[in-house]
């Protein structure tokens, strides 16, 4: 069985997240999302609520695993028996920061392999920072996360604007 994990903050998981994980799992047997756990950033969603929302937000999808992480992703992966890292690139803004990763992933493992998917073009523009800066502004988000992300970031900011639907 071939075994890739899809590491990130999620926060919140958007459309543009759920097309790249539905090309890994095209790919691979079992993709395992699995939320980071990381200290020096500010979720506006516990890791908890994150882990929660992306396994509604895949339900259905047989092929996946929802999970948490801290530390290295590479050492995280072996303990999975995962052979790849899957990682979204939206526009070259991320392909330097994700290349740079890929290499120090690959010199500490080198049998796990990053691939590297595309969503499709019209989520390349979308990210969760841009998800929750409309959120904060009570803009309307639900063109770009699932219902249930959309409800719980109106029960965290409120509902959007009538003229901002």
């Amino acid at each position: 069985m071939k075994i890739a994990v899809y590491p990130g903050s999620f926060d919140p998981v958007t459309f543009g997240h759920i097309d790249v994980l539905e090309r890994a799992t095209e790919i691979f047997d079992k993709v395992i999302i699995t939320v980071a756990k990381n200290s020096s950033k500010q979720p506006i969603f516990t890791t908890g609520e994150r882990v929660a929302l992306l396994t509604e937000a895949v339900a259905g999808n047989n092929k996946t695993e929802i999970d948490t992480f801290e530390g290295l992703i590479v050492d995280y992966a072996r303990r999975k028996n995962a052979v790849a890292l899957v990682r979204g690139l939206r526009a070259m803004s991320d392909f330097e920061y994700e290349f740079q990763m890929a290499l120090m992933n690959r010199k500490l493992a080198s049998e796990i392999a990053t691939v590297f998917l595309m969503p499709n073009e019209k989520f390349t523009y979308l990210n969760s920072s841009i998800v929750r800066e409309l959120a904060r502004h009570r803009t309307s988000v639900a063109d770009f996360v699932p219902d249930n992300v959309r409800r719980a970031l109106e029960e965290r900011f409120g509902a959007p604007h009538p003229d901002r639907q």
